[in-house]
Formats: structure tokens, sequence, C-alpha cells
């Protein structure tokens, strides 16, 4: 039954919106919440303006005294506060998400560190140049809005209450010319669905006019109410930084989990051994050789796993041939026959090529282990300032960014260096993935 009900309300879903956007406009939600945004932009642009030019100008005029300070750093405040307001009208009836700006960095508590901060911050003074551009902006738009949605509606509606004006005006509907000698009504059956039909053109015509505006709207919010480039990027930044250092952590103690379950715990086994075979060496020699020549096993076992160890933490043919013979010895681990074709003119900085090492040897890991693909190719290419990447393979397909898999935390590792990662897995595969890194020399 839940199957056959969510059939029946996509295909009323499917059926409701065969109807044209043009039409449906009018009497849509979102129409007459944008509608009701310009309605109360204009009040509130209003006491916003005068707030702000009133405070801003007594402060100004105050500064020959220690008065103006305070003053200033109060009509800034408002200012703040009518953001708030602002942010959350965009937000409840524009769908427009606008974070807040960046908090005023005071030094030290007290009055004057405040109202120091206060004058100081950039996002103030875009909030105060958002009272000032909004109030003529909000008069505008009102003018316009309401002027072509009573209009339309008024003329569309016509027909309905054209009889008004012979019944308590003694006209015969509206006037459209009149003078001394003549006057023109819209009182005739033709000229009364004349006026409907312009109506109905103005009436589909103004939703789209007022989306027109608002989109400024919203355009003032998100540059002026908004945080700013800077503390925007600063913000990126310090959420890369943690990434990078949690990533950084993670590989410390992955690297010290190797140890003390690999290389460390067999050393430590072979040096058990040799001294049971110190001691075995008199009595029985034999015994002792053999022992020996089981620790001898062991410590190729050992030095392998270091080459390993050392291969995950960096590896030397990377150091000292670069990505195209570094990306060849990885896919040759690999249990599926991979192509790799490296088209570079000369080589990254170190640190990108690193990157770029890992990123595509834990994406031929995932190849291997949950692909369940028979071939695959690694292309490695300039493109102006990117270092490009591309791990592709004919597996099952549907791997997902968004599971919080290895490839959620491949992203996280290359956006805290500016860099992208694009995953295209339909069910079914083919699976392509490309990477993207800054170009550095």
């Amino acid at each position: 039954m839940a199957t056959e009900y969510g059939q029946g309300y996509a295909h009323r879903s499917e059926r409701h919106h065969r109807l044209p956007a043009a039409l449906r406009a009018p009497v849509e939600a979102r129409s007459w919440r944008e509608f009701g945004y310009v309605l109360l932009g204009l009040p509130i642009a209003i006491v916003l303006f005068t707030w702000t030019v009133t405070t801003v100008s007594l402060g100004a005029g105050l500064l020959v005294t220690f008065l103006g300070i305070p003053v200033l750093a109060a009509a800034l405040a408002g200012c703040r506060g009518f953001g708030v307001l602002e942010r959350a009208r965009a937000r409840g009836l524009l769908g427009v998400e606008v974070a807040d700006p960046e908090p005023l960095r005071v030094a030290k508590p007290g009055a004057l560190a405040w109202m120091g901060a206060m004058l100081k911050s950039g996002a103030s003074w875009r909030h105060a140049l958002y009272a000032l551009v909004q109030f003529p902006w909000a008069v505008f738009s009102f003018s316009v809005a309401v002027s072509f949605w009573t209009c339309g509606w008024a003329l569309l509606t016509y027909p309905l209450w054209f009889w008004v004006f012979p019944a308590y005006a003694g006209e015969g509907g509206i006037q459209l010319y009149g003078d001394a000698h003549h006057s023109v009504y819209l009182d005739n059956p033709f000229e009364i669905t004349v006026t409907a039909l312009i109506g109905l053109v103005f009436t589909l015509a103004t939703p789209w006019l007022v989306r027109a505006l608002t989109t400024v709207d919203g355009l003032l919010v998100r540059g002026l109410l908004g945080p700013s480039r800077l503390s925007a990027r600063v913000v990126e930044l310090e959420s890369d930084r943690g990434a990078v250092v949690d990533t950084a952590a993670a590989d410390l103690r992955r690297i010290e989990r190797d140890l003390h379950d690999g290389a460390q715990a067999r050393l430590v086994a072979l040096a058990m051994d040799l001294g049971l075979a110190k001691e075995k060496l008199r009595e029985d020699p034999r015994a002792a050789a053999r022992m020996v020549e089981e620790a001898h096993g062991e410590v190729k076992t050992a030095l392998q796993e270091l080459r390993d160890l050392a291969r995950g933490i960096h590896p030397a043919v990377l150091t000292d041939r670069g990505l195209d013979a570094a990306l060849s010895a990885v896919a040759s681990r690999c249990t599926v026959p991979v192509r790799v074709e490296v088209d570079l003119p000369a080589r990254p900085a170190p640190a990108i090529e690193g990157i770029a090492y890992f990123t595509v040897s834990e994406l031929l890991q995932n190849v291997s282990k949950h692909s369940g693909a028979r071939t695959a190719s690694v292309d490695v290419w300039r493109s102006e300032d990117r270092l490009m990447l591309q791990v592709s393979d004919d597996g099952v397909g549907g791997a997902d960014v968004s599971r919080g898999s290895g490839l959620a935390g491949l992203a996280a590792r290359l956006d805290a260096v500016d860099g992208v990662l694009v995953v295209d897995s339909p069910a079914g595969g083919p699976t392509r993935v490309i990477a993207e890194l800054p170009w550095r020399g």
C-alpha cells in the first residue's frame, strides 16, 4: 500500500507541475512571501534609515566632545541589531541563508574597549551603509510591486465588480478618457473582456517582477549584512587547519599503531629468540642454528614491514623520480590492471606532489577493496594553475562522498589545501573520481 501511495503521490505531483510556471506564479506561496517581503521592507527601511541618519549625524556632530564616540557606537550597535532582523526576514520570506557577520573583537573588558571595537568593526559600518542604501531601494520596490500587483488583480477581476460604477457612481465603468466634451468608459462586454486580459498579463508578470526586485534585496543582505570575504576566508582557513591537524594526528596514531603492533612486536620476539639461541649455543648447536635461521626470517619480515611503513609515510621513489614512477609502483600493487599516464611539464611542489600521491594511492586501494572492477586507469595532467588527477574503473559503482567513508576524509584533506574532489559513480558503474589540487612549482 505504501508503494501504491508513493506512486499515486508522484503521479499527482507530476500532473500538478504540468501547469507552466508562468501560470502557477501568481498563486504560489513563494510569490506571496516575496510580495510580503517587499511590503514589510518599506516600514522597516523608514525606521532603520531614520535611526541611522539621526544617530550617526548626532554622533558626528558631537565628535568635538567625548559624547560623540558613545553615540556613534550606539548608532552602529543599533544598525547591527536591525541587521539581525533583516537576516531573519530574508531567511524566512526569501529563503536567503546569510551567516552572521564576524563578531566584535574586544581586546579587554570595559565600555571603552567595546566602543572602540564597534567603531573599528567593518561589519558595523557595512550595516550602516545597508540602512542608507536600502531605504531608496525599498521605496522604489514597494511602489513598483504594489502598483503592478493591485493594478493586475483589479483589472483581472474587473468583470466581477464593474457593476459598482453604474450602481453607485452614476458612471458606466472605469473612465479611460474624459474632457469637457467627451468621455470614454470601459462599460461594454468587449472592453470589459480586454480589460480583464490586460489584467491577466499584469498578474502573470508581477510575480517575476517582484522576484527580480527581491533578488536585489538578497544581494544587498548577502553583501552588506553577512560576513566579509576576508572573514569568511579566515573561517574557512581555520576549519581547514583543523582538518589538517586532525589528519596529521590520525596519521601519527596510525604510524604508532603500526610500529607497536608490527615491527616492534617482531623485534621484541626476535630479541627473545636470539637470547634463547645464545643459551642453547653450547648445549645444542643445531637447535641454536635453527633458531638463528628462524630469527633471520623474522628480521627480513620486520625489514619489509618497516619499508612498507616508510613508503606509507613518504616513498623514496616519489622523492627521487617523481609522480610517474611513484604512481606506477602503486599501480603495480593494485589487484586489477591499472593504466598510468602522467603528463606534466615539470614537477609540482613536494607538498602537492605528496598529496597527489597519497590521493591516488587511497583511490586505488578503494578500487582493490570495493569496486569489483576488471581494469582501472590513472591520469595526471596540468590544467592552467591546477594539478588534475583522475582515477577511473569499470566496477560496480555506487561510491558516495556523503556517506562518511574514506572518500569524505579524502575530500576534507584536499579541501585543506584548496583542492576539490568530484566523484561520479552511478550504480552499476563505471566510477570516475577527479581530484584538483593547486599547482605550486
